[in-house]
């Protein structure tokens, strides 16, 4: 039997536990005497400890429905007053789940639900079971929420069409044809709120895997002296960027061939234990004779089970290197397993890039 340790953080499905049950329960109860909390609760924890989070939210959402009066109309009035009343913003997600779930006959009000629900917690996967329905109408409403004065609202607008939204199914006819939401992103190219940006650059980053000229072509016309603009595209870029896109990096100024003279490239220690860490680092000369714009990364290649290798791209540095200056970097990397990465003993390699080029390459090994 697995045990966890003392001081493990928590699992992020127990954000949905009993005594968040009951606060659901009991603050229903607040709003509506006559909700039947006790069996709310023997329908949201059944069978709880073997649930995902995902599994956890929905559950909860068809528990409402089984013990809330209905008809939908008059459930989404009690639930619109239990949303402020939630005390954790990823569990009132439970609240658009339900929409989602129950409310596609009532698509207006659905609408008014997810815009209201969102500013709490977050509509964006709720909104995507209606993109599924009928794309053309969510997106018509969708371009509206992107002009909204609430920022939750704005961003809702952008993430909930992501074509390939994590902890979410793909909108299969969004990654075929990326055109229906280009209205949307261009309207939120320099949104003022760092929240929305961040859903903007990421959307399009989920572009640039299947349309990278599309997303090329459509920035290319925005303000790049705007400071909001710049900063999604270069956001926005960068999985082309980590590949060495040369257009890409030419939107980023760094499209040339990098006039430096690299020094003292270094890896260490030179073998470690899983849980150890690599210290990389490495001395840019610039040998250009007049200012140019770096892009810095450097690629590990992991070894896989089967003993072959995958490289992994990460970003270091973006900087204006001086004629005839020095850069000096160092950054560390710990070697421990993640839920998304394992590592396995064998020889790793690793390479500076700059400006898309490999200029120099160590290793560490793992130890078994």
């Amino acid at each position: 039997m697995t045990k966890t340790a003392p001081d493990a953080a928590p699992l992020l499905k127990e954000i949905f536990n009993r005594a968040r049950l009951e606060h659901f329960a009991n603050e229903t109860t607040a709003i509506h005497p006559g909700f039947d909390g006790e069996r709310f609760l023997t329908l949201a924890s059944d069978g709880l400890d073997n649930l995902s989070i995902m599994q956890r939210l929905r559950q909860i959402a068809v528990s409402f429905h089984a013990t809330l009066p209905g008809p939908y109309e008059k459930n989404i009035e009690i639930i619109w007053a239990l949303a402020p009343r939630i005390n954790h913003g990823f569990a009132s997600i439970t609240l658009p789940e339900y929409v989602a779930l129950y409310g596609h006959d009532d698509f207006d009000l659905s609408m008014r639900a997810l815009a209201y629900f969102t500013r709490f917690g977050s509509s964006e996967f709720a909104i995507r079971h209606f993109l599924q329905k009928d794309q053309a109408r969510t997106l018509e409403v969708m371009e509206t929420w992107s002009r909204d004065d609430n920022e939750h609202v704005r961003r809702l607008a952008s993430e909930g069409c992501r074509p390939r939204l994590p902890w979410s199914f793909q909108l299969k006819p969004l990654i075929a044809d990326p055109s229906p939401v280009a209205k949307i992103l261009e309207n939120l190219r320099s949104d003022p709120a760092h929240y929305v940006r961040k859903s903007v650059a990421n959307h399009l980053n989920d572009i640039t895997k299947d349309h990278p000229d599309w997303v090329l072509q459509k920035i290319a016309g925005w303000d790049q002296t705007n400071a909001h603009s710049a900063w999604i595209i270069r956001q926005a870029l960068r999985t082309l960027i980590k590949k060495g896109d040369a257009r890409a990096l030419h939107v980023l100024g760094a499209g040339h061939k990098a006039e430096v003279k690299v020094n003292n490239f270094s890896v260490t220690p030179s073998e470690l234990k899983l849980g150890g860490a690599v210290k990389i680092a490495a001395q840019l000369i610039s040998t250009a004779t007049s200012p140019q714009k770096l892009v810095v990364d450097y690629a590990v290649h992991y070894v896989k089970k089967a003993g072959g290798t995958s490289n992994k791209v990460f970003k270091w540095k973006e900087i204006t290197l001086d004629a005839g200056v020095d850069l000096e970097l160092s950054i560390s990397r710990a070697i421990r397993d993640f839920t998304t990465r394992v590592h396995y003993p064998g020889r790793h390699a690793v390479e500076l890039i700059v400006n898309g080029e490999v200029l120099a390459e160590g290793a560490f090994e793992i130890l078994a």
